[in-house]
């Protein structure tokens, strides 16, 4: 029978609070869902609880765990950008209390699969991620992603041309919102950063590129088809050489759920999302173990 326990384990003198999702026979995979802030282990829709519970069906163990200063955790959150450390602890606290584990795989949405995607390299345990709906948010980008893919869907909207035609739209405030937006999608990062900052100053969807660059491991990289923040993310994929030649590449696994939200709230999402991680896991874990 599966076993959910409660740990705690440190992170840099703070004191984290997970759940460790242990199969009935001893696990040979563990993976470690990495959450971003704000959020909690419960995750939107129970989907972390639900996720792990899936997992341990399948003979993998899961910890889902509060980074600091989320959640039951303590500390102070340090931005996702700064995660490392908590996932390092969370992968050795796997591993310390499952000493079966001989591999660890870690998955994380929004913020936090961009935080995986800083960290897999870093850690030669990580033999395999799962990354949703990636965080690469810029004021830029996601004044382009509202306009391309908001703005040019309502105008073919039923509901919205009901609207019009029910008088109800104002189009004088329509357009100062347009206006506002092109005006964001036109702007320009700072020109020439220095060595010292050219690391941290370039784009987030470049340096996570290079994150997974310099990671050796699987990727499966799941998009949804109704979210902004998926769609700014391809939109700036799309425009990277680095990230076209990952999407090209052996080690890169795409999946869209095209109906799909951002957290998966609806069952069957969360329910395929479970199924596609799973599976996922156990076709690649006979190349790593």
């Amino acid at each position: 029978m599966n076993e959910e326990r409660p740990i705690v384990f440190r992170c840099e003198g703070a004191a984290l609070v997970g759940m460790l999702h242990v199969p009935a026979s001893a696990p040979k995979l563990g993976v470690v869902i990495v959450v971003g802030g704000p959020q909690y282990r419960i995750g939107s829709h129970r989907q972390f609880i639900l996720l792990a519970r899936a997992l341990a069906e399948r003979g993998i163990a899961a910890l889902r765990f509060d980074c600091r200063g989320m959640g039951d955790s303590d500390g102070e959150f340090p931005g996702f950008e700064h995660l490392d450390p908590d996932i390092a602890a969370a992968v050795a606290a796997l591993r310390q209390r499952l000493p079966s584990v001989e591999r660890v795989g870690l998955w994380g949405l929004c913020d936090a699969a961009t935080a995986i995607a800083f960290y897999a390299h870093r850690d030669a345990d990580i033999t395999g991620v799962v990354l949703l709906n990636p965080w690469v948010r810029s004021e830029a980008g996601a004044a382009r992603a509202y306009l391309k893919h908001y703005y040019l869907r309502r105008l073919v909207d039923p509901e919205f041309l009901r609207k019009v035609a029910r008088g109800q739209f104002r189009p004088k405030e329509a357009l100062r919102s347009l206006l506002q937006q092109v005006a964001r999608a036109r702007r320009r990062r700072p020109a020439g950063p220095t060595a010292a900052t050219a690391a941290t100053a370039a784009p987030l969807a470049e340096r996570m590129a290079e994150g997974l660059r310099c990671y050796a491991g699987g990727v499966l990289l799941i998009i949804s088809g109704r979210d902004l923040t998926a769609k700014e993310f391809a939109d700036a994929a799309g425009a990277s050489k680095a990230w076209r030649r990952l999407l090209r590449g052996d080690r890169l696994v795409r999946r869209e759920l095209a109906e799909a939200d951002h957290t998966f709230s609806r069952a069957a999402w969360r329910d395929q999302i479970a199924e596609w991680t799973g599976d996922w896991f156990r076709r690649s874990a006979g190349s790593w173990l």
